[in-house]
């Protein structure tokens, strides 16, 4: 998941018809989006002089708006353009994060519902180096759980579902872990608290089917069908905690490090397994020869 580096990295953001260098000061405490939380976001990657599935990522921000009461001002393929120019901005040593969103400034329906009329855009990029899968990420249980559609916007990227992540990366972080196993409302695994999960178990790869109870992931659907395509069995189900317990290997997919082994569950120690290198393998390989350039 990304964290805020505008403040110690290059940063550039466009914003009502110019790029501002930084951080610039966009919403004061009357914006609807400061204190109810309208708020949507998407977000890509820049590495190596491609920029993988960024039309998927400009299109999906549009729609996480449309989900969340917005309006989308910009087409998907204006923001991909202005993501190119952002880009040029930088030294391209650097891998960089694209970071397209929305927020309403005011508000209808004795305010608490965002006005789509006073939507506004901005895309923020900034330098963020790519992780290293090498280190591996470790995972507990978490006692929070995914909300489903009925009870939270889950079919948009949406700031206000993020605290909820927060709270479940500073538990697990408290007991020691990188990240979470998170499960969904009737008690299924549906994602990590900052990426989405798959497990392989005699050759067979599994990830919890999309549910709209979490984000199925841009980087996730690349992945399944990059598998799909080198001969592997995917399927998309309804998994549990004991499922993952006796898996052969763990990963992680997700835009902003990849594809990353899981090393640890709870007390159970695992090595990167050959699915999860080979899935990363695939990953950059297409990316390497399709990504936009």
């Amino acid at each position: 998941m990304p964290v805020d580096t505008s403040a110690r990295t290059t940063t550039w953001t466009y914003v009502d018809g110019e790029w501002l260098e930084g951080n610039p000061k966009l919403i004061g405490p009357t914006s609807h989006a400061m204190w109810l939380g309208s708020t949507v976001f998407d977000g890509a990657r820049w590495f190596d002089g491609i920029a993988p599935d960024l039309d998927l990522h400009c299109q999906r921000v549009n729609r996480s708006a449309e989900a969340l009461g917005l309006r989308a001002t910009m087409r998907a393929e204006e923001i991909e353009g202005l993501t190119w120019e952002g880009v040029a901005k930088f030294d391209g040593r650097t891998a960089i994060y694209v970071k397209p969103m929305y927020w309403a400034e005011h508000g209808w329906f004795s305010v608490v519902a965002p006005d789509p009329d006073s939507t506004r855009f901005a895309l923020c990029l900034f330098e963020a180096p790519m992780g290293d899968p090498r280190a591996g990420t470790s995972l507990t249980v978490s006692p929070f759980r995914r909300p489903s559609l009925e009870s939270m916007p889950t079919d948009a990227k949406a700031g206000c579902l993020y605290p909820n992540n927060a709270r479940i990366l500073v538990d697990a972080k408290r007991r020691g872990f990188d990240n979470a196993l998170v499960r969904d409302m009737l008690g299924n695994v549906a994602e990590t608290g900052a990426s989405n999960i798959f497990m392989v178990k005699d050759g067979v790869v599994f990830t919890p089917a999309a549910n709209r109870t979490f984000l199925a992931g841009i980087t996730r659907a690349r992945v399944i069908g990059l598998l799909r395509e080198a001969g592997f069995e995917v399927v998309e189900g309804v998994l549990t905690v004991a499922d993952f317990e006796a898996a052969d290997e763990i990963f992680t997919s997700g835009n902003y490090s990849k594809v990353v082994p899981v090393t640890r569950l709870e007390d159970r120690h695992l090595q990167p397994g050959p699915v999860a290198a080979k899935a990363r393998d695939l990953y950059f390989d297409w990316a390497n020869s399709n990504g936009d350039v």
